[in-house]
């Protein structure tokens, strides 16, 4: 095998492009300056935020929307650990993310010797939050361990990894032989038994039900196709929105949190969970105990006997199993009423989509004999969003603004923030056309500006934007500048209640006097302009609709707020 004499640096970027990487988010340092010198030469463009994490969310949301690895650049010590939360969040929702970052030299003293960003571990620290943190002690070992990388990425549960490459090593040339390319991935398929057993029990069900998680993305099209020939209601964690288009008769959307619709789930008599964790973070609580059987479908085995383990496991690759999972059910006659003729499912009308209403009004009034399984998600809608009214009505009105404005393919990037989890989530319907991002599970908050650069980057003829909160968005505002320099037409709609809301609020239930949560008001588009943006204040639905159909087609970014205050 040929060898040829390439630093460190150069070895890295070479193993990035032999992954067909052509994009990267970063921050350029005194200890990375080697890796940036050859980006453009191998052909990888660079996109450069005002923060590591900025950077990380960035990556993160470029690898959910394109279908590819995020690759972020930091320099040592405090840049990799600013990314730190950025990681955690990948990790948490299964995402691509790969760091590459500069370490100590090769023969460190493991005493301080007050070496710039000097720390004792960046490895330890990382491996905290990361699948893995490998560092390397060869050029040829920097191929080898890009290849790891991205073989993780292909063939188990995608989560982030962190390669770091002593400081000494990026500059010295020595002899690497010629680049690892990580294996073709094979498709992995559980046996023909476990998929028998499945198949016969949501053919047998009188009462099935689906639920899907990010892991379900890739099988959305089986995944339609097995509700419908079974008549099974759909209902989505966070990461899963808008698999099933969440306008579909069958689709309860972003529902597990709702106690209506937890009730109704554990009295299915066969669950087929997909790509989820059915964890706290989906449920908002403890997982309910579950009265029938639980059919899991995930690449991740361990998955199988975590929060509520499998009576079925299905180990594998979703679309797959899916699609054989289809075929079976197909062959052995599985038809509920709704296959072969799912154009009788009556549509949900528009008002149930992101409207609250009374839970006995509306639900069983269609009188056309519609399919039993439509009308009880129709009433399961209403039953949820009563349950949260009064707290949820002050969105609404707003939602439909922005549902009205957007395309059918547009990417929705949003924060920790009330208006999203609360509003967003489960009242703003979209289709598996779109894409909504949000930081589940890590909850990280600050994710809904940077996320949007990186989405837009990865797709800029798509409309992407933004949803925020006054207190998340001031964790990363300053990628209002990134994306001012960067041209990228991008609304930022953000809901003010100076402060922290959802902290001041439970401070509240819990009987204390709020302390710590109110935030002096900020002139937010304001501070858009003062980063070479837009920005305008939103104070009724009709002057957002107007504002995000401006911002949509006005270059830079366009900061719109909508007063709390008004809202409610």
């Amino acid at each position: 095998m040929a060898s040829t004499a390439v630093t460190g640096g150069e070895a890295a970027v070479r193993a990035l492009a032999a992954h067909r990487v052509t994009q990267a988010f970063g921050i350029p340092g005194t200890h990375n300056l080697e890796i940036y010198r050859h980006l453009a030469a191998y052909g990888i463009a660079h996109v450069t935020p005002r923060h590591e994490q900025g950077a990380g969310y960035a990556a993160d949301a470029y690898a959910r929307v394109s279908g590819r690895p995020g690759v972020a650049i930091t320099t040592t010590g405090p840049a990799l650990l600013n990314i730190a939360a950025a990681v955690g969040q990948a990790y948490s929702d299964s995402v691509p993310l790969l760091v590459v970052s500069p370490g100590m030299p090769l023969r460190h003293p493991r005493q301080s010797t007050g070496l710039l960003h000097e720390m004792r571990s960046q490895t330890e620290a990382l491996r905290g939050v990361a699948a893995f943190s490998h560092r390397v002690s060869t050029a040829d070992e920097i191929g080898a361990a890009v290849a790891r990388a991205f073989t993780l990425f292909a063939t188990g549960r995608p989560r982030p990894v962190h390669i770091e490459i002593p400081l000494d090593l990026l500059e010295t040339a020595e002899k690497a032989g010629e680049v690892r390319g990580a294996p073709a991935a094979g498709t992995l398929i559980p046996p023909a038994t476990g998929l028998r057993e499945a198949a016969e029990a949501l053919r047998t069900a009188s009462r099935p039900a689906l639920v899907l998680g990010g892991g379900a993305r890739g099988a959305a099209g089986e995944l339609l196709a097995l509700a419908e020939e079974l008549s099974a209601p759909v209902v989505t964690t966070a990461n899963g929105k808008g698999i099933v288009d969440e306008s579909h008769p069958l689709s309860l959307g972003v529902s597990l949190h709702s106690p209506a619709v937890q009730k109704w789930l554990t009295e299915r008599d066969v669950v087929l969970a997909v790509g989820t964790e059915l964890a706290e973070s989906d449920l908002w609580s403890e997982p309910p105990p579950l009265g029938g059987t639980l059919v899991r479908v995930d690449v991740d085995p361990a998955q199988m006997y975590a929060a509520l383990p499998a009576d079925v496991a299905l180990v594998g690759d979703a679309q797959q199993v899916l699609g054989a999972l289809l075929a079976a059910c197909r062959d052995a006659g599985a038809g509920r009423g709704a296959g072969g003729n799912v154009t009788a499912l009556r549509p949900p009308r528009a008002v149930d989509l992101c409207l609250v209403r009374d839970a006995g009004s509306g639900a069983d009034d269609a009188g056309d004999g519609s399919p039993g399984a439509a009308e009880e998600v129709a009433a399961l809608r209403l039953a949820r969003d009563a349950e949260t009214r009064e707290r949820d009505a002050r969105w609404l009105p707003y939602l439909r603004a922005i549902r009205g404005v957007l395309d059918a393919d547009a990417v929705i990037t949003s924060d920790s923030a009330q208006c999203c989890y609360y509003g967003a989530l489960p009242h703003l319907p979209i289709g598996p056309g779109a894409r909504y991002l949000h930081p589940t599970g890590f909850g990280t908050l600050g994710y809904a500006l940077p996320a949007a650069i990186g989405a837009k980057t990865a797709h800029p003829d798509r409309q992407v934007i933004a949803l925020s909160g006054d207190g998340g968005l001031q964790f990363s505002v300053q990628e209002l500048a990134t994306a001012a320099q960067l041209q990228l037409p991008l609304p930022v709609v953000v809901f003010d209640n100076c402060g922290y809301g959802e902290i001041r609020d439970e401070m509240a239930a819990r009987g204390d006097e709020p302390a710590a949560v109110d935030l002096a008001p900020v002139d937010l588009p304001a501070l858009s302009r003062a980063y070479g943006g837009h920005g305008v204040h939103a104070p009724t639905p009709g002057a957002l609709a107007t504002a995000l159909a401006r911002a949509l087609a006005t270059p830079g970014p366009t900061v719109i707020t909508v007063p709390e205050e008004t809202a409610r």
